[in-house]
């Protein structure tokens, strides 16, 4: 399965970048993603972390959450749970499932993210994500957020808003696995 969606993610990467007239090197430039990862990933011979398929995804203009939603799928306003797309970030473990329904016409993704502990995963600023806000809103366990140059400790309850653009790192400092919801506006994209 998880063999299945490496081959998937490539086979998705190239397909939008050709359907953008993009190039190897035009991608890498626009994503700061070397043009040799960028082109393992797309043969599946390569795992993208999170931090690098937000970058490819941003440079194409998309979110993560649209990247993984199933092309050519009848839009329906119900996003059933079996139906989520989930994805685990094969560095840190973190469990993303794209709760909102795909193929709607909203500029908002709703992510639910299941963090292990001690788990730290870094989006650096990058051009193409400027516009972008999200909303962190913490479940369970602890989260710490560095936005900028600025810390926040986030507990049960919190729920956090930064620009996305301008870079962030994800930290679970704590002995268990952090929930939490991210609420990502594309703004009009």
């Amino acid at each position: 399965m998880e063999e299945q969606l490496e081959q998937a993610i490539g086979i998705r990467i190239r397909k939008l970048r050709l359907e953008k007239g993009l190039t190897l090197d035009d991608l890498a430039t626009a994503s700061g993603v070397s043009r040799a990862m960028i082109s393992r990933i797309e043969r599946a011979e390569a795992s993208p972390t999170a931090s690098l398929l937000a970058r490819i995804c941003a440079a194409l203009g998309l979110s993560l959450s649209a990247f993984f939603a199933e092309e050519g799928q009848q839009a329906s306003p119900l996003a059933r749970r079996q139906d989520q797309q989930v994805w685990r970030d094969p560095e840190t473990g973190y469990l993303r499932r794209s709760v909102s329904a795909p193929g709607t016409a909203s500029d908002v993704d709703i992510v639910e993210v299941e963090f292990p502990a001690g788990a730290r995963v870094s989006f650096p600023p990058h051009a193409a994500s400027h516009g972008m806000t999200q909303h962190v809103w913490l479940f369970d366990g602890e989260l710490e957020m560095t936005a900028g140059e600025t810390v926040y400790r986030l507990r049960p309850g919190d729920c956090l808003f930064m620009p996305v653009g301008e870079g962030h790192v994800f930290h679970n400092p704590g002995n268990a696995p952090a929930r939490y919801c991210v609420v990502l506006d594309r703004g009009g994209r």
